[in-house]
């Protein structure tokens, strides 16, 4: 039990949209943080994931510290749940326990979007951020570079 008092407190916490902060991607996809860790009490995050219509995502990779959840709300995402790929659609859901092997993918051809849910929650924007710099200034990372990165961001590689 997290709360041991007898009696409730005012303590929800709104967002309206738009202190909701974004990152548009060059390949077009757009990420809202709706609720990062720092909204939580580092509870969980939330991300709202739009993904253009051109293929991407992030190779096969786990995580030490946090699970992860898709949620497809629109469109066809390829979740991979570390043996195969699934097509998901609108109210399909994966869960990704601490360790697990995942990645997804939108090879449709058609927008789709999903929430990403992250427990507890790491400060997950950070790495996003680093990755929109990345691509925005050109910038190229050799393969040491992109593990150190990754590991500074609690993600690995799955082989």
């Amino acid at each position: 039990m997290s709360y041991s008092k007898d009696v409730g407190e005012v303590s929800a916490r709104f967002r309206p949209l738009v202190e909701v902060p974004s990152l548009t991607f060059s390949s077009g996809t757009n990420t809202r943080f709706v609720a990062p860790g720092s909204a939580t009490n580092r509870q969980f995050g939330l991300f709202e994931w739009n993904m253009a219509a051109g293929p991407g995502g992030p190779d096969p990779h786990f995580h030490k510290t946090f699970s992860e959840s898709f949620y497809v709300m629109e469109g066809t995402v390829q979740l991979y749940d570390g043996a195969r790929w699934t097509d998901a659609h609108p109210g399909d859901f994966l869960y990704v326990p601490e360790g697990g092997v995942h990645a997804f993918r939108n090879a449709s051809g058609a927008p789709a979007r999903m929430l990403i849910l992250f427990a507890p929650a790491p400060p997950r924007e950070k790495y996003f951020e680093e990755l929109y710099e990345i691509g925005r200034t050109g910038r190229q990372l050799s393969d040491d570079e992109w593990t150190e990165l990754f590991a500074r961001h609690d993600q690995y590689r799955a082989e």
